[in-house]
């Protein structure tokens, strides 16, 4: 029997999964882990999320099945939420679909809308659902530069012109993961601009859109006018409320495409358990106060982070937005690339870090760092790796430059 499945052999081993063991023995060797590697935010949700979900829970009626759409009121709020913070009017019946987290609403959008040898713009690198989603529905991934800027848009002409089918999609995601990277307005009206002329759908994830600092705002794709013609956009409340285990999100946008991202999920599931649904709901329509707590906390850990680890040796460039910090491996370690210097850095520091190459080939010089770690936390592992950075050439193959006297 072939146990190969044809799926399963377009999927690359998981980088993930080399680094998990290490961490696993450190630990049952009495290290304390300091973990920086997975963006799984640490913070409780808010209290009167929960208040909400108990209250719901106790309705017997909320037991049965849901709606794989999301329930009405729960549509309402989303259509509500993206009135007040990008000025953008959705219908909630048509135009907004409630997802298990903006990662299953990727993936299924990506099974809904790709033929086999279909061709998709994905940045590279990116969060890797972006690419292995329509790798999975039998597409073709061509990789474009991460960065939003002029590079981006010869890369998306070339995109156009060279790839036999064209393209039928372009993925973005401003504020990015992992590179922290952000978007204007005026890159997404040039974007939306070419992708009309061209026929092309847009997907766009902003899951980071509340997570910002210093007071820059990420705007919405579909803020530029005759953006929802051609796009989709993915929001998750993971973050943004720190409910990354409720696996509540959103894609809104397109009719068409919300359509067909509709029907595949009436067919796969029956949406969140309601009650999950209804403190979602009672989230979006509270206070915003409580969005504005995590951002200032992620704020004041990125500027702990970027601080201390610049007095431990290591400069980390400050993101403008996410709560990743996306950086260089130290030089006197690139040569081992991301996956070999996470490895390393456990072993002799007790902090993990994500490995750039996971997500995707041209990140494997850069290392991914989570602002899941308290500012103590992370100012412990800066001293660590003060130690470990000083010691650079006793470590692993690393050899010594010559010095010139």
């Amino acid at each position: 029997m072939n146990d190969d499945f044809h799926r399963i052999r377009r999927l690359p081993p998981y980088v993930f999964a080399h680094i998990d063991p290490i961490k696993a023995k450190a630990r049952a060797n009495g290290v304390d882990v300091i973990d920086l590697g997975m963006g799984n935010p640490d913070m409780p949700t808010p209290q009167h999320i929960v208040d909400k979900l108990n209250e719901a829970v106790k309705d017997p009626r909320t037991h049965r099945y849901s709606s794989s759409r999301g329930i009405p009121g729960l549509r309402k709020a989303q259509a509500s939420y993206y009135g007040r913070r990008f000025g953008v009017k959705l219908n909630p019946d048509t135009q907004v679909v409630a997802t298990l987290g903006s990662k299953e609403g990727f993936a299924n959008m990506a099974s809904a809308i790709t033929a086999p040898g279909d061709v998709v713009m994905v940045p590279n690198p990116t969060y890797p659902i972006h690419s292995f989603g329509f790798i999975m529905s039998g597409g073709v991934v061509r990789s474009m530069p991460a960065e939003p800027n002029e590079d981006f848009m010869r890369a998306l002409d070339r995109g156009v012109r060279h790839s036999i089918p064209k393209p039928i999609a372009l993925v973005l995601n401003y504020p990015a993961n992992p590179t922290a990277y952000t978007a204007t307005l005026d890159f997404y009206k040039e974007v939306v601009a070419y992708c009309k002329a061209h026929n092309i759908y847009i997907l766009s994830d902003l899951a980071y859109s509340e997570i910002y600092f210093d007071g820059e705002v990420p705007p919405s794709v579909l803020e530029v006018p005759g953006a929802i013609d051609i796009t989709v956009e993915f929001t998750s409340m993971s973050k943004t409320y720190s409910m990354p285990g409720w696996r509540v999100g959103f894609a809104v946008g397109n009719e068409k495409l919300i359509a067909a991202l509709a029907r595949v999920k009436s067919y796969l599931d029956y949406g969140a358990f309601t009650p999950i649904q209804v403190a979602a709901a009672a989230a979006l329509n509270g206070d915003d106060s409580v969005i504005a707590e995590v951002r200032q906390i992620y704020q004041a850990r990125r500027d702990v982070m970027v601080e201390s680890f610049a007095r431990s040796g290591w400069n980390l460039p400050s993101p403008k937005a996410t709560m990743f910090v996306w950086s260089p491996i130290p030089d006197q370690y690139a040569h081992l690339g991301s996956l070999e210097f996470a490895k390393l850095l456990i072993q002799e520091t007790g902090v993990a870090v994500a490995p750039g190459v996971g997500f995707g080939e041209y990140g494997d010089q850069y290392v991914r760092l989570a602002l899941v770690e308290n500012e103590q936390r992370i100012r412990q592992a800066a001293r660590s790796i003060k130690k470990f950075l000083a010691a650079a050439p006793t470590h692993g193959n690393v050899v010594p430059l010559a010095v010139n006297k």
